[in-house]
């Protein structure tokens, strides 16, 4: 679960540098409706990286009448369909948000196809929270 927490925050942070990068570097360069496309891709990314910190953060706790609430990353081996669920959100991002990316910079409409694949990604992430509810 380490891992997951160090990706939020490494694709929270990459989405606050793109965000500003969007709004200097490319505001007046690109299209109305190119800038709208990367504006999604930070926004899907945005919200994904905070889900990584929100499995870590499920992950950790663990309701007790007597002891701790939450437990440090390395006292609990972690849920598999947790970790199933962060690295489903994780290859979402790159595919999904990262096709959004290069189709408003590029232009390239053959980029259109490829977060299609990234969305079935991010289904299987509620069905893993669903299962380990359950």
């Amino acid at each position: 679960m380490q891992t997951l927490l160090v990706l939020g925050a490494a694709f929270g942070f990459i989405g606050v540098a793109l965000g500003a990068f969007g709004s200097h570097a490319l505001g007046g360069k690109l299209r109305p409706e190119r800038i709208a496309t990367f504006e999604t891709g930070i926004r899907y990314q945005m919200w994904h990286a905070l889900a990584l910190f929100l499995i870590v953060l499920v992950d950790a706790w663990a309701p007790m009448r007597e002891g701790p609430a939450f437990y440090v990353l390395s006292e609990r081996s972690g849920a598999p369909l947790l970790f199933a669920a962060g690295w489903s959100f994780t290859a979402g991002i790159v595919l999904f948000s990262g096709s959004l990316y290069a189709l408003a910079v590029t232009g390239r409409r053959t980029w259109g196809r490829s977060p299609r694949s990234g969305e079935p990604l991010c289904c299987s992430v509620g069905h893993s929270c669903c299962w380990r509810s359950s």
